[in-house]
């Protein structure tokens, strides 16, 4: 039955949106724990709290990727090639279980001055704002998905220049044992920013190849 309202929704030219919001309901729980890591580091949310919060969001996006694989197995039409779309969603999780695992270092570390973290977290949830753009696009304006990706793929570069200055000042100090922990984690938001590239790289190209 859902195979044939499929059927119906094509021929009368409606896109089939169900794959889309897969990866919207990814992006969202996504952006969820990036505002979680940022209300951690801004001491609004303990890290232990924040830990246990954590696991449930990366229950809601591990199932909204679930979906999408499930989706990609009967989707008749794909907005782009099916690789591609799995690329984004694999790239979308990646950037949740990097979040995932900067909170729960944070959690182990206790490193005591955290609020440094806020830029490179704005710039996360711009990346993520700029890959749910993208993902809208592809069924409303197939276009502009190459210029969303575009956007997301600057704040992937923004990240990688963040963490660089920060492993500057680290190293330009005394390499204490929090030092080193930070380094730590300014490294797991540089691989957050990595995700996110990979990402706009994904949709980037299978927008290209339409």
């Amino acid at each position: 039955m859902k195979r044939l309202r499929r059927i119906r929704d094509l021929l009368i030219g409606r896109m089939d949106s169900a794959l889309s919001d897969a990866l919207l309901g990814q992006l969202a729980a996504t952006k969820e724990g990036a505002w979680l890591a940022m209300a951690m580091i801004g001491g609004e949310v303990g890290r232990t709290g924040a830990h246990e919060q954590m696991r449930t969001i990366e229950h809601l996006g591990d199932e909204e990727r679930r979906r999408l694989v499930e989706e990609l197995r009967s989707a008749l039409v794909t907005p782009i090639d099916r690789e591609d779309l799995f690329r984004l969603s694999r790239s979308i999780d990646d950037v949740l279980d990097s979040l995932r695992d900067f909170v729960r270092e944070s959690h182990l570390y206790q490193v005591p001055d955290q609020i440094r973290f806020t830029p490179l977290l704005d710039q996360v949830i711009v990346g993520i704002d700029a890959l749910e753009n993208a993902v809208r696009d592809l069924v409303s304006s197939p276009s502009a998905v190459v210029h969303d990706a575009l956007e997301a793929k600057k704040t992937g570069g923004a990240i990688r220049r963040m963490y660089q200055y920060e492993i500057s000042r680290i190293f330009s100090g005394e390499l204490t044992a929090n030092a080193m922990k930070e380094r730590e984690l300014v490294r797991r938001l540089e691989i957050v920013g990595i995700a996110i590239s990979e990402a706009a790289d994904a949709i980037a190209d299978g927008a290209m190849k339409r």
